[in-house]
């Protein structure tokens, strides 16, 4: 099968204790799981139903703030950004808000009436959202498209070692809403593609782009 990334050639694997087929590109360093273990997003609800996130939680908040303690030095003057995927809770919005950037949360299946096509936003960050993406490279090009120029985009998804021994080992690709995985490498593939600037990442599951007008321009026009 070819790769969701980068079009290239994907080996398959199985996972012999549930049977679920994976693909799994060398080139990129994408795994994605075999489409037919993909879930509409009425079956995903009632797994995220089940999350106990709770504001007031000191480790819920502490959570968001390690990753905005990595992020927001990237940043320089910004003014507006977008929590694409809250989920139920609009806190990660509301901390950033607080750094006195206005912060707008969006998620298709608790805040879909939030999203505003014709917005743009000079910081966008996604958090535990990319993983359960059927089409991550669409929804990455969606993401810039609503970037300006030299806006910041950070993902947070858990990074696989890119060794099959590991990933079979890792707790992460058994929750069923989970059906792609990353390595800091897939999203500089992804930059490469859509022109855009790695700024860095921190080794774990963070990683910080920066969207340059002119790579863009040279990306598209070849």
């Amino acid at each position: 099968m070819k790769c969701h990334i980068c079009s290239k050639e994907a080996l398959s694997f199985e996972d012999p204790r549930t049977n679920i087929l994976y693909y799994h590109c060398k080139t990129c360093e994408y795994i994605f799981k075999s489409p037919k273990y993909y879930q509409d997003l009425t079956v995903q609800q009632k797994r995220y139903d089940l999350h106990q996130n709770d504001k007031n939680d000191t480790g819920y908040r502490d959570y968001y703030q390690r990753f905005l303690n990595f992020v927001l030095p990237f940043v320089g003057h910004t003014k507006n950004a977008l929590d694409f995927g809250c989920g139920a809770t609009s806190l990660l919005s509301e901390m950033i808000s607080k750094n006195n950037i206005e912060c707008d949360h969006y998620d298709p299946i608790y805040h879909p009436a939030a999203w505003d096509e014709n917005k743009k936003y000079d910081l966008i960050v996604s958090t535990e959202v990319f993983e359960h993406l059927h089409h991550p490279k669409l929804v990455f090009e969606v993401l810039l498209n609503r970037l300006n120029d030299n806006g910041i985009l950070a993902i947070q998804t858990q990074f696989h070692t890119n060794k099959t021994e590991d990933f079979l080992r890792w707790y992460y690709h058994h929750d069923a809403t989970h059906v792609v995985f990353f390595t800091v490498k897939t999203f500089k593939v992804l930059c490469e593609q859509f022109g855009c600037e790695f700024l860095g990442n921190n080794g774990k599951n963070v990683v910080v782009i920066r969207k340059d007008p002119h790579k863009i321009h040279r990306a598209y026009n070849g």
